[in-house]
């Protein structure tokens, strides 16, 4: 990935202030010719600066408002296959690796207690899963984020 100039770091700047705004509202912001910020945004895409998305909303609007995040510690050579069926658990909405003493920190949504538990029971059902603890979310208190790190890049660019 090429490093980030100054314009990049307003068009991105602008997209996480409004995820939704259409190229000509960001070049009209930015001051900018509908055809330069297409092609930025291009470039963005094609090196990797944007994460894959889809529309995000609450579990709870589907019937699961438990959400609890559950670590995985599991035999590291079959870390592949295990990923793989991890991801076959629709209740999984989120895995990640971790070094350290848990291998894969995996967010789950439920519909209440004994689908959770039968979801930990599911997980731990996978051949060379080991161990899982999981703890319930109580609330999230800083979502996602990038803004104060867009800051730190232009006060470091």
């Amino acid at each position: 990935m090429s490093a980030l100039d100054r314009t990049d770091l307003d068009l991105l700047d602008a997209l996480a202030s409004e995820p939704r705004a259409t190229v000509v509202a960001l070049a009209e912001k930015l001051g900018l010719s509908r055809n330069t910020v297409q092609a930025r945004m291009t470039r963005l895409e094609q090196t990797g600066v944007f994460l894959p998305y889809e529309r995000a909303f609450s579990p709870a609007v589907l019937g699961f408002p438990l959400q609890a995040f559950v670590n995985i510690g599991l035999r590291q050579t079959e870390l592949p296959r295990i990923i793989s069926e991890l991801a076959r658990v629709p209740e999984v909405v989120q895995a990640h690796g971790l070094s350290g003493s848990v291998d894969i920190l995996a967010r789950v949504a439920c519909r209440d207690a004994r689908h959770l538990f039968d979801t930990d029971a599911r997980i731990l059902s996978i051949e060379g899963v080991e161990r899982t603890e999981t703890s319930l979310a109580m609330g999230e208190v800083i979502p996602f984020r990038v803004a104060g790190l867009m800051g730190l890049a232009r006060r470091e660019g």
